[in-house]
């Protein structure tokens, strides 16, 4: 007789983030997630104490992801790391747009902390740096070149547009110049 075979936690959880970027998360579920471990849902529930438990395991992995792909992508780029940065969200969102609608597009409602805060801290602190604008003048320049990296995101996680890299690339040059040229006119 053979021994059964013990369903981990990070079994559980590899599978139930691959089932997000092939299917997205609202296919993630209890009977669905057993069935692609071969199991029953007995092992989920012994590690994990509500489908909500393992829902937010799954974002922190999503998360983890998303900052290895950035970082890889920032190592590799020949842009300037704040401007790497804004291409490697579009690049993460290109390459998984699944898990990129799991972080960037699912509802906060109810949400107190966001696990990407510490990025936003950061990406206010490069876009400072970047510019030479500092606190209230720095955070609203990253929130207008955010909210155009992010549009464009949205837009290629969901096929409403296909653009090229070098097409994103000359836009996001477009949009931070004319934002500095305008916030140094004011200054």
């Amino acid at each position: 007789m053979t021994a059964p075979v013990r369903i981990t936690e990070t079994a559980i959880r590899e599978t139930a983030l691959q089932m997000v970027r092939d299917h997205g998360a609202q296919a993630l579920n209890a009977r669905a997630l057993a069935a692609a471990l071969g199991c029953s849902t007995q092992p989920i529930f012994k590690n994990f104490p509500s489908m909500e438990a393992l829902r937010r395991a799954v974002v922190e992995d999503a998360l983890a992801a998303y900052h290895r792909f950035v970082e890889a992508a920032v190592a590799a780029s020949p842009h300037p790391p704040y401007k790497a940065r804004g291409l490697a969200y579009i690049g993460f969102a290109r390459a998984e747009p699944a898990l990129f609608r799991l972080l960037f597009m699912r509802s906060r409602a109810g949400e107190t902390e966001s696990p990407e805060d510490a990025d936003w801290i950061s990406d206010t602190a490069r876009a400072s740096t970047t510019t030479g604008l500092a606190g209230s003048e720095a955070a609203l320049f990253h929130l207008e070149m955010w909210a155009m990296v992010h549009g464009i995101a949205v837009m290629l996680a969901t096929g409403y547009l296909t653009l090229d890299e070098e097409t994103v690339s000359r836009m996001l040059t477009d949009v931070f110049r004319g934002t500095k040229a305008r916030w140094e006119k004011e200054l």
